[in-house]
């Protein structure tokens, strides 16, 4: 069983090995005398989190600087804190109506339609709950019931009205993309790469893997799946041309005066963190937006949801980890997957069809 507040800092999807440091770094594609072509990366600051971009071919660093502009173009408009962003003027709309970009419709529309598909598990209006909490702020507290209450009277999908471009919220509403924004983005900017030229790419936005065809010989990429219970490497995982996306409350979490660990993922029905057998969940689909939603949908939802979600909808997998050491996973990735030796001990769970 999982012991409590061991946990020591924020854990991340690896790639291969560790890059430490948020350093702006943007090397040119050079061919060896073997012939190989060299990896071009691209480090930078992005939605509130640390991106790194990695790419092969000729062509790969302008690339990667017209992917960089496009995120922080992205960024601009969904921002729920920069003044000038059209989510921060939905947001501050007093319930009137708000004309968004194309692009910006477009992802809400998805996180809307992706809410209604989980049954709510997605909400897209939650922000002030996290808020209350502390998880925007970074001045954690534990709200009151009847501050919670209050709060999800002011949470709910359903009360969004999108036209065409046009959006309207309930005055005191607030929308909030953090469930989606970075897989959405990842997918607007594989179709960029995509459209250079690129065809063997790695794409990490904050621990979201979107990983654009194979890798230049051919071969899978291998993605080191962090453990949710501490320190290493739970497992490895090989895919190719997939978004792989995990979510657990161990990546943000604080300890209450209570001694209490409390999670940074809400419950949109009780407006309290997420408490159920999930240690974490790892989705693997063929866009980031798909797998940056169901990672927190499926989270909220519990191991029985999820594998209900997956048998009813089965166009992505999925790798669950329970509190108590046990792994389900998706019957098409079961040779896909490999547990690291340290955690050889551990009852892996096949979900068939």
């Amino acid at each position: 069983m999982r012991k409590e507040n061991k946990r020591k800092r924020r854990p991340l999807i690896l790639i291969g090995t560790v890059v430490t440091g948020f350093i702006l770094l943007l090397t040119a594609a050079r061919t060896t005398m073997q012939g190989t072509v060299e990896p071009v990366k691209t480090e930078f600051l992005g939605m509130n989190t640390y991106i790194m971009f990695t790419a092969y071919g000729s062509d790969a660093g302008e690339a990667l600087q017209a992917a960089e502009q496009k995120m922080a173009d992205l960024e601009s408009a969904w921002s729920v804190t920069e003044e000038s962003s059209e989510i921060y003027q939905v947001n501050h709309s007093n319930g009137e109506p708000v004309t968004l970009s194309g692009e910006t419709a477009e992802v809400v529309g998805y996180a809307l339609s992706m809410a209604e598909e989980t049954d709510g598990a997605l909400e897209p209006t939650i922000y002030p709950a996290l808020t209350a909490w502390g998880f925007t702020t970074g001045e954690n507290r534990v709200p009151d019931r009847e501050e919670i209450q209050e709060i999800l009277k002011r949470v709910g999908y359903r009360k969004i009205i999108l036209n065409g471009n046009q959006i309207q919220l309930s005055e005191g509403m607030e929308l909030d993309l953090g469930a989606v924004g970075k897989g959405y983005a990842g997918d607007v900017v594989t179709e960029l790469l995509k459209k250079q030229g690129i065809t063997s790419a790695l794409l990490d936005i904050g621990g979201n893997i979107q990983a654009i065809g194979a890798k230049p010989d051919g071969t899978d990429w291998q993605l080191g799946i962090r453990s949710p219970f501490g320190e290493g490497t739970l497992g490895v995982l090989s895919v190719a041309d997939k978004a792989v996306v995990t979510s657990g409350n161990y990546e943000r979490y604080f300890v209450g005066s209570d001694g209490k660990e409390y999670g940074h993922i809400i419950n949109p029905e009780t407006g309290y963190p997420v408490e159920n057998e999930l240690a974490s969940i790892t989705i693997i689909a063929k866009e980031g937006r798909q797998g940056d939603t169901l990672s927190t949908a499926l989270y909220v939802k519990g191991l029985g949801g999820a594998i209900t979600y997956w048998k009813e909808h089965p166009d992505f997998d999925l790798i669950a980890v329970t509190d108590d050491g046990e792994i389900y996973l998706t019957e098409k990735i079961a040779d896909a997957f490999s547990l690291n030796s340290a955690f050889g001990n551990m009852k892996v769970n096949v979900i068939e069809k």
